[in-house]
């Protein structure tokens, strides 16, 4: 069951009952972040990759996940982070964003290195067959898997819409699933379009983790093994 625990506004002292939110486990059980109810909710002035995840260990199977960090919003416009409780079972150090183990990563320096960090994250979702895909991509390099197509873009620039929209468009063809790597990120009207076509989107960080920016990439991410 979720936890409910009491907070107040930094701001403007108001108080409101605060439930976390479960989130779906690989094995279908519902997982929740365990909340602190000794320690004071603060309020959220920047935001930070690192900060933005918590671990979760669900407590049916044992896998740990990292989801979205508790957040409360104010009616008087202030977003407060509620604190998780440090001490309890499931927290862990691993890769903020992903649950993709670090041996399962390769620090990236060149293109061919972010296709590899791609090929080893997918294979962590149980993908195989792994091989280039017969039909380039617009942009970035193709990749192609039973039921799957992929697209890793190692461009300096934010992936665009019309990227998206094409990678889609050769799945659905293909009747198969997608997912974009990129290594610069996407622009805002990149996100909500992959948002509403279900295409899961991951930026390749340095260290190759790839790391989830949009909801479907969060609910992918979930399954890695």
């Amino acid at each position: 069951m979720s936890e409910t625990v009491s907070v107040c506004c930094t701001a403007c002292g108001r108080r409101h009952r605060y439930t976390a939110p479960s989130y779906p486990c690989a094995c279908g059980e519902p997982v929740t972040p365990e909340l602190d109810p000794r320690r004071a909710a603060t309020a959220v002035s920047h935001r930070s990759w690192d900060e933005e995840w918590t671990g979760v260990r669900c407590t049916a199977c044992g896998a740990e996940s990292r989801w979205p960090r508790p957040e409360l919003g104010c009616p008087c416009g202030t977003v407060l982070c509620v604190p998780v409780d440090q001490a309890a079972p499931g927290r862990s150090g691993r890769t903020p964003g992903s649950r993709v183990p670090a041996h399962r990563s390769v620090p990236i320096r060149t293109a061919r290195d972010a296709v590899t960090a791609a090929v080893l994250y997918l294979r962590g979702l149980g993908h195989r067959d792994i091989r280039r895909a017969e039909q380039r991509p617009v942009a970035g390099i193709g990749l192609a898997a039973p039921g799957l197509v992929v697209q890793v873009d190692p461009a300096a620039g934010p992936a665009s819409a019309r990227d998206v929209e094409c990678l889609w468009l050769t799945a659905t063809a293909e009747s198969a699933s997608c997912v974009y790597f990129s290594l610069a990120g996407y622009a805002e009207e990149t996100r909500a379009r992959a948002d509403l076509l279900g295409v899961p989107l991951f930026v390749l960080g340095p260290t190759g983790v790839p790391r989830p920016v949009n909801a479907p990439a969060v609910a992918l991410d979930a399954t890695a093994g």
